[in-house]
């Protein structure tokens, strides 16, 4: 049990010296990327493909809000073949930049997760969005590494214990995510027009049901 405790407290206290400053400008650009109907691109290794993709999810589902405009959200991490591909093919290193290259339109945001902040292949991802003018953002864990200082946005976790900082990244992910929802609905009871969902054409459910029955 006290293992357990430890690593609770020190979970604790990390959080509480989160800073806020560069978690308040991430969500600012999360916002300013909706505004303006563009995607959050979301990557990340190991552990931090799996908060990708779990953030790229929550980003895309959790926000959804009755007479809003979806969240574009894609997380690199969930192609397992195209990933696969351009490993054996090319280079483990080329596995976010190749799909970014594929994806990125102007407006995106690349935001990049690695609790080391040296993982090659987040790097080469977001050195080439900078160089797009891409709104890069990156959050990372130790020293932040050279993530924190190629990211435009960078967020510390000052933590160098690896699952403990996967843990507050994922609590990030999370907040950014909740926030970004509470905006829209506040925005639709404004009565913003930038929220207004694109009509398309969808086909009923029961159609679907019935080929389904078929």
């Amino acid at each position: 049990m006290e293992n357990l405790n430890r690593y609770l407290s020190q979970m604790s206290l990390t959080l509480q010296q989160l800073p806020r400053e560069p978690l308040a400008d991430i969500s600012h650009a999360i916002w300013e990327t909706y505004l303006r109907d563009s995607t959050i691109i979301v990557c990340g290794n190991g552990g931090s493909a799996a908060t990708a993709s779990h953030f790229a999810c929550d980003l895309a589902k959790w926000t959804l809000r009755p007479n809003a405009r979806r969240v574009r959200a894609l997380a690199l991490t969930d192609n397992i073949p195209l990933m696969t591909a351009w490993s054996n093919d090319a280079s483990y290193a080329d596995v976010f930049l190749e799909q970014l290259i594929t994806h990125y339109r102007p407006g995106d945001m690349v935001f990049a997760i690695s609790g080391s902040g040296n993982s090659a292949n987040v790097l080469r991802a977001v050195d080439w969005a900078n160089h797009c003018g891409a709104n890069t953002v990156g959050i990372t864990g130790f020293d932040g590494g050279k993530l924190a200082r190629l990211a435009r946005i960078a967020l510390r976790v000052d933590n160098y214990v690896m699952p403990q900082v996967e843990d507050v990244h994922s609590t990030i992910c999370h907040a950014l995510a909740v926030n970004l929802g509470l905006q829209i609905e506040q925005s639709v009871l404004e009565g913003a027009a930038h929220t207004a969902p694109v009509l398309v054409e969808v086909p009923q459910r029961v159609y679907l049901e019935r080929a389904i029955g078929d």
